[in-house]
């Protein structure tokens, strides 16, 4: 019988690393334990997506030994040429303490469309047939066109946001012709930059529009009685399209309120009446700018 935990995934992104401490303990301590707890609930991915040398120094040092995960890592951009690219993904393993890659993920779909889009891809396909990583990935947004991509590149694995609130890539069927197409589809944002968890009445001014419908969303998963992060996860664990399901986490007490949340039985509540389609809310890189 396979366990939700099994989907369960870790990312690096929320890892605090440009600070001596974190609440009072030196972040690598902290790093070290989140990898320690990750590894006993056995989370078998951890993503390494876009940390700099210093920060995948600081990250193979506190990995636990022999290391129990899957490591993905990200390239540079394409436009630094193939000779660097890989270079640098060598680097990023030789960094991190890992002989061989589960994943080298181009970092977005832009990479790929780009005038040195098909030298990078052609470069990452060799790393592959020469052992350096077992499999060759993109990350997606839901503008990107991800099953057109998926045709035109045919990659391993793709990584694209959804989440109880961000529903567009499972209402118009896009996860589920990648999965069909035999791609690993890992899902990303499953709490939407920390949107579900905002109280309506705290939320900055450029998401008001979003407000009541997030609003909605929290007294039906309170009328369920679940609460957002269990709702969350329930959500996206749930989800067939998906092999994995990435989570940040910024301290060894979060990730342990996940894997608690995620061991739990999924909350009985109506999925598609919580998805929102405000353009803002669902994409933070607009949120700067509004």
């Amino acid at each position: 019988m396979t366990s939700p935990l099994d989907k369960l995934g870790l990312g690096s992104g929320q890892f605090v690393l440009d600070q001596a401490s974190v609440r009072g303990r030196p972040a690598q301590a902290e790093i070290q334990d989140i990898l320690s707890v990750a590894a006993r609930a056995g989370l078998s991915l951890f993503d390494v997506a876009g940390r700099s040398a210093q920060g995948e120094t600081l990250i193979g040092e506190a990995l636990p030994k022999p290391i129990p995960f899957r490591v993905s890592v990200t390239t540079i951009r394409a436009d630094r040429g193939p000779d660097m690219v890989e270079a640098e993904v060598r680097a990023s393993l030789r960094r991190l303490g890992v002989a061989q890659a589960d994943c080298v993920l181009v970092p977005s779909a832009a990479e790929l469309f780009g005038p040195h889009g098909m030298a990078l891809w052609t470069r990452l396909q060799q790393l592959r047939d020469a052992g350096v990583c077992r499999r060759i990935g993109v990350a997606v947004f839901a503008s990107d066109d991800p099953v057109g991509l998926a045709r035109r590149f045919r990659p391993d694995v793709i990584q694209a946001p959804a989440s109880l609130l961000d529903q567009r890539l499972l209402i118009d069927g896009t996860l589920a012709t990648l999965a069909g197409m035999g791609i690993e589809v890992q899902l990303r944002s499953i709490f939407l930059n920390g949107l579900i968890f905002l109280p309506p009445d705290r939320a900055p001014n450029h998401l008001k529009a979003a407000a009541s419908r997030i609003s909605r969303a929290r007294r039906l998963i309170a009328e369920g009685r679940s609460d957002p992060l269990q709702a969350a996860l329930g959500f996206a664990l749930s989800r067939p399209e998906a092999t994995t399901v990435l989570v940040g986490v910024t301290s060894a007490a979060e990730l342990s309120a996940v894997i608690a949340a995620a061991s739990s039985p999924p909350p009985d509540l109506d999925w598609d009446d919580m998805a929102i389609d405000d353009p803002v809310a669902l994409d933070p890189s607009q949120w700067a700018a509004a």
